[in-house]
């Protein structure tokens, strides 16, 4: 996928398409670069949460900034292959950006990003108490306070992690209890946000993920 990327940003960028463009059709791109039909439509889709093209339902896909080899990013990648030692090293990542991004989200968010936010909550409670775990309820929770910074480089620097930061929310080491005591600093963590409160988020974020260290150290022995 790295050299398709790169191949399919070499060749956008050759063909002389400025922002608001649209796209060469499916066809004429995997002619030229010799690769099936999903190979492209998973190459468009990192474009899109790379922030670089917009698809527009029935229309095609739109260019919204210039594209060339060089300016095409691929998903960061780890050397280990432990599992342990992968989620440490992710959970060094998300703190940084998540403690940031919280502050942030108090000090910004706006209605429609409170009531986003508020819904994406409920909904993972309910999945936690009917389940037991809340899995990608619970991605989707932290992805709207992403969104409520009002910064698209987070949501971009997540795509280039998001197989990375995915293992948090599969039941790693299979213990569908991990993190789970975590779960209650969830709705103090939007109540601060809420409240504009960006100290106590910034705090609740910290109490969630030392639960989540605590965790991966626990359970990988």
């Amino acid at each position: 996928m790295r050299d398709v990327l790169a191949a399919l940003g070499a060749f956008v960028g050759g063909s002389d398409l400025k922002p608001g463009d649209r796209l060469p059709a499916e066809r004429e791109m995997m002619q030229a670069l010799a690769v099936g039909r999903s190979t492209i439509r998973e190459a468009i889709r990192q474009l899109q949460a790379l922030g670089m093209v917009e698809t527009r339902k029935g229309s095609g896909s739109y260019l919204l900034r210039p594209i060339s080899a060089s300016t095409v990013h691929m998903p960061l990648s780890f050397d280990t292959g432990i599992l342990r030692d992968a989620l440490l090293q992710t959970l060094d990542v998300r703190r940084g950006l998540e403690v940031e991004a919280s502050m942030l989200a108090a000090r910004r968010a706006g209605p429609d990003d409170i009531a986003l936010m508020e819904r994406r909550l409920d909904h993972m409670e309910a999945v936690h108490h009917a389940e037991g775990t809340a899995g990608e309820a619970d991605l989707a929770f932290h992805l709207s306070i992403y969104a409520a910074t009002g910064n698209p480089l987070f949501g971009q620097l997540l795509e280039q992690m998001r197989g990375a930061f995915e293992r948090f929310f599969a039941k790693p080491f299979d213990r569908p209890d991990f993190a789970a005591r975590s779960f209650p600093f969830h709705r103090e963590l939007f109540d601060a946000i809420a409240d504009g409160d960006a100290e106590t988020a910034r705090a609740k974020t910290l109490s969630i993920l030392a639960i989540v260290e605590e965790d991966i150290k626990d359970m990988s022995q």
